[in-house]
């Protein structure tokens, strides 16, 4: 039985996106032994923050994490997957129209993230180490209205789809809305980026679905970018779960964070995002809500913000949190793509 023209071109994709996920977690398995030889010689720990942005001090999130203050981790792991990921894009999947955005995205939002671990490691004192949130938050929010202006008059994209209704144009308001999707997925997923695993588990089932997505869209080198990030996760992954040998720091959560946001936009999926992404808003959200509380009610919601130092705070594991979160991620993705599906976004 011979397959017929739309299955072989299917397959001739499927292919050649699983080669690129292939090539990126080969490569990130390679880079990490060079990344950790001078992560240890150079002394890349990470300080860990001891206030808050409103400057308390954290008394529940340094008890929780007191083993961990104890042992040398060395943080700046997400260069690895940025640098995987960047290899591959350039050498076997640069596309002006798919796959330059997200990926200046990911390169945009990690030299952001790195700047703030390099003042982080080699900063002195205690506090929040790194850059301030005011900077990080311009920063990002410059980044996300440069590319959503490309987006809008160079690519021309003008119009956002209402799942079930239809696409809704927009205009120029494409721009700023553009500019809130990377911004806010890139704190999401850097405010998330607390506990073994989490952050670079939930990635890597957030740019699968997201990957499906544009696969069912015909959109296979955009598919093919979000297989290569969730090789290169797989990677990071290995040496990442309880206990971890480093963390991804800033620069590897708002490279993942500021490109998912640019991927669901290239997608027309923006309002699948906060469903596909459905954790990484409770984090964010969490944090919100707790900063607010203290601000003008002047009592905290949860034990420790975010949420997922409030379930460690009243008993839970910090593996039982990382693998629930990833059930609950995995269940918002299945949903995703099933809403992806029936509203209207597989045309």
């Amino acid at each position: 039985m011979t397959s017929t023209p739309t299955v072989a071109l299917l397959a001739d994709d499927l292919t050649m996106i699983l080669l690129l996920s292939a090539a990126a977690f080969v490569l990130g398995m390679l880079l990490t032994p060079i990344y950790t030889y001078f992560a240890y010689r150079y002394k890349f720990w990470k300080r860990q923050r001891t206030t808050s942005t409103n400057g308390e001090k954290l008394k529940v999130f340094l008890k929780l994490h007191k083993e961990k203050f104890e042992r040398n981790i060395p943080t700046m792991a997400g260069m690895i997957t940025v640098i995987s990921v960047a290899s591959v894009t350039l050498a076997f999947n640069m596309d002006r129209a798919e796959t330059w955005l997200p990926l200046a995205a990911l390169i945009g939002g990690g030299f952001v993230g790195l700047i703030d671990d390099i003042i982080n490691v080699r900063g002195r004192g205690g506090g929040a180490a790194g850059l301030r949130t005011s900077v990080k938050f311009m920063a990002i929010t410059v980044l996300g209205a440069g590319l959503g202006w490309y987006f809008a008059v160079k690519l021309g994209y003008d119009a956002v789809h209402l799942p079930f209704l239809g696409d809704w144009v927009i205009g120029w308001w494409m721009i700023p809305l553009f500019a809130f999707a990377v911004v806010a997925m890139g704190n999401a997923v850097n405010i998330s980026d607390g506990l073994d695993g989490l952050a670079g588990g939930l990635s890597a089932i957030a740019y699968g679905a997201f990957g499906v997505i544009a696969t069912l869209q015909g959109h296979e080198l955009l598919a093919g970018f979000c297989f290569t990030v969730l090789g290169a996760l797989l990677a990071y992954l290995w040496f990442n779960i309880y206990p971890a040998r480093f963390f991804m720091g800033d620069v590897g959560s708002f490279a993942l964070g500021t490109s998912l946001g640019v991927v669901a936009m290239m997608t027309n999926t923006f309002f699948l995002l906060p469903v596909i992404g459905i954790v990484f808003v409770i984090e964010a959200g969490s944090s919100s809500l707790q900063i607010l509380s203290k601000k003008y009610f002047h009592r905290r919601i949860f034990l420790s913000a975010p949420i997922h130092h409030h379930l460690e705070a009243v008993g839970w594991p910090e593996t039982k949190v990382t693998m629930r979160f990833w059930v609950l991620g995995a269940g918002a993705a299945f949903t995703g793509i099933l809403l992806a599906l029936t509203g209207g976004h597989i045309l």
